[in-house]
């Protein structure tokens, strides 16, 4: 089973506080952004500390970051196993851990939300790998795997429905970079989408060109079932699918639970 890294799910594009900017600029951030906290860096892009929500409760707006701020921090590695990551925050009771480099500039930060999304809807090469071996079987081909980018306005899916609380969820987490691999089947510079339906249009939605894909490459001459499907149902690109406003049944069926 392949090991998942922090590196896979970190977010990488981080929203931090300097040392010099002040508890008035971090709760404006924070009613900008919705986080309740952020790392402290220095102007080398070095962390020096970390402040939360709590850290500024009842202070002065004038004090300076650097006199509320946590200095002893945790801290995770790029490199290291999802679940050690995992077991310092549940351990430790943080929510979060900063990312650091061999000079202890931050690269990135982790969340316990993170950890979670690893295990919903993740591509892994053994999900792709039994993919391959099993049109193989059926269609007596042979198909090669690649790993690269690939043009979003050029898949076509093989699904016609999605649902917009997904949506919105898989455009949250690409602005925040956080795409995960979709799974497409090329076959006479034709690219169908296998895997990752809500990814690809939340990519149309904000403008995303390019992602990563693992790509099950067919030369031989042979039918697939998809293709069968796709021309019954006459899906030519993305903007067929539909998108459902109710909301996916999983969460209708809890809502139902709770009451």
């Amino acid at each position: 089973m392949t090991k998942l890294r922090v590196a896979d799910y970190m977010t990488r594009n981080v929203i931090t506080l300097s040392p010099e900017d002040t508890v008035e600029d971090a709760i404006e951030l924070i009613k900008k952004t919705g986080h309740d906290g952020f790392p402290v860096v220095d102007n080398r892009g070095k962390l020096v500390g970390y402040v939360s929500s709590i850290d500024l409760l009842r202070r002065d707006p004038k004090t300076r970051i650097r006199d509320v701020m946590v200095r002893e921090l945790y801290v995770a590695r790029d490199f290291m196993d999802l679940r050690d990551a995992a077991r310092i925050m549940f351990r430790t009771g943080h929510s979060k851990l900063p990312v650091v480099d061999d000079d202890g500039r931050l690269i990135g930060i982790i969340s316990n939300a993170d950890v979670i999304r690893s295990q919903i809807e993740r591509a892994t090469p053994e999900k792709v790998e039994k993919l391959k071996r099993t049109l193989e079987r059926i269609h007596g081909i042979r198909i090669d795997i690649e790993r690269r980018r690939i043009r979003v306005d050029e898949l076509i899916p093989t699904q016609t429905r999605i649902y917009a609380d997904e949506l919105k969820g898989r455009i949250h987490e690409l602005k925040k970079g956080l795409a995960e691999p979709i799974v497409v089947i090329e076959k006479k510079n034709r690219y169908y989408l296998i895997d990752g339906h809500h990814r690809a249009i939340a990519s149309l939605k904000i403008g995303k060109d390019m992602l990563d894909a693992y790509v099950l490459k067919i030369s031989d001459d042979v039918e697939l079932g998809i293709e069968r499907l796709v021309r019954r149902r006459d899906i030519r690109s993305l903007r067929d699918v539909e998108i459902i406003e109710e909301g996916h049944p999983l969460i209708e069926i809890t809502l139902k639970k709770v009451e």
